[in-house]
């Protein structure tokens, strides 16, 4: 009797065992609750990838959350595959250390201005030279236009994912500006190429990243700012500045990068790497309509502040472009002495200007 409630028992506990395998046998291949039919059918996820992002832009300005949009697009496609986590403001890396942070690894991507490191990217400089650009639309396909055909070895530590660049930079400042002479001896925040624009135009550069612009002209260690009409609204400089002299005749961009860290973008598979490939293509689009809607905000906003808005004369342009056409000669004598085929890298990037005009 012993022995059959023994073989009782055990008999019990081997059912038991079996039910209770079956069943986790079937929940791991039981769709999720809730799941889209596609996602039912799809290949096997892999190992989920979390990636840190460094924008240089505070977390209220309109490029801030178009590169934060572009994330969350990225997890999207890749159905949660990628977790990217953004760090705004420079929290993570600051403006001038953001390309270096990617390099290093501090930060998997990054967005920041090539201007911000002078002289470390001579041929990506071109795209900030006075070029008369027209927008920020004609600028940011323009300097993608320009990357894709020169492709410059400087750029190599890095994987590009795309460039975007803002609308014609203006000349902002606290006492009118209607004349050359006006702006002589007069001290003018500026970066990159834009500080031999001020140079050439008689005034004095004061480099410095758009983070310290407000408090610099607020108190007054600068005097003016070259930059386009979105920092306006988007750094505020609005409430500092009194006047904006619309130069757009010798209107120069600032080209800035969205990059990645070249051993991080080589570890993630082919199919996770086309998702990042295609919305990237598709932000160009993006980055450039998100800087003219913000440059039709700053004009709006400087209005509010009720400042001035200065219109150069018929006579008074062309005095303008002449006083800069030596900062574009300059460029291409500096670079072609570097083994740059400047004057070739300089043809291409006119010629995407004008096929860019809308």
């Amino acid at each position: 009797m012993k022995r059959f409630n023994c073989s009782l028992v055990c008999g019990l506990l081997v059912l038991m065992l079996c039910i209770s395998c079956t069943r986790q046998a079937e929940e791991e291949v039981a769709p999720v609750e809730g799941a889209a039919v596609s996602d039912v059918g799809a290949a096997p996820r892999g190992e989920m990838v979390e990636l840190s992002y460094s924008i240089f832009f505070p977390p209220t300005h309109a490029q801030c959350k178009a590169g934060e949009n572009w994330a969350h697009e990225i997890e999207k496609r890749t159905q949660g595959q990628v977790k990217i986590n953004v760090f705004p403001g420079g929290t993570l890396t600051s403006a001038g250390e953001c390309y270096d942070g990617v390099v290093r690894g501090i930060s998997d991507i990054g967005m920041s201005c090539f201007a911000y490191t002078r002289g470390r990217f001579p041929v990506m400089e071109a795209v900030d030279l006075p070029m008369g650009y027209p927008s920020g639309m004609a600028a940011t396909r323009a300097a993608n236009d320009y990357y894709a055909q020169v492709k410059p070895g400087e750029l190599d530590d890095v994987h590009v994912l795309y460039i975007h660049a803002h609308g014609p930079g203006l000349l902002h400042t606290k006492k009118p500006v209607n004349r050359l002479e006006d702006l002589s001896g007069m001290k003018i925040r500026s970066t990159g190429l834009s500080a031999k624009l001020v140079e050439a135009l008689g005034g004095v550069p004061v480099a410095m990243p758009q983070p310290g612009t407000y408090e610099a002209l607020q108190k007054g260690v600068v005097e003016g700012t070259f930059a386009p009409m979105e920092t306006l609204k988007g750094w505020k400089q609005g409430e500092v500045i009194d006047y904006t002299t619309d130069c757009q005749g010798i209107g120069y961009t600032t080209a800035m990068f969205v990059v990645m860290n070249k051993d991080k973008w080589n570890a993630m598979p082919a199919d996770i790497q086309k998702v990042f490939t295609d919305v990237s293509t598709e932000y160009i689009r993006v980055h450039g309509q998100v800087w003219d809607e913000a440059d039709a905000e700053g004009k709006a906003f400087n209005e509010e502040q009720q400042n001035a808005f200065i219109a150069l004369s018929e006579d008074e342009g062309p005095r303008w472009k002449a006083a800069v056409k030596p900062v574009i000669d300059d460029y291409i004598a500096a670079a072609e002495a570097q083994g740059i085929d400047a004057a070739k890298n300089i043809a291409i990037l006119q010629s995407s200007i004008e096929k860019n005009i809308e």
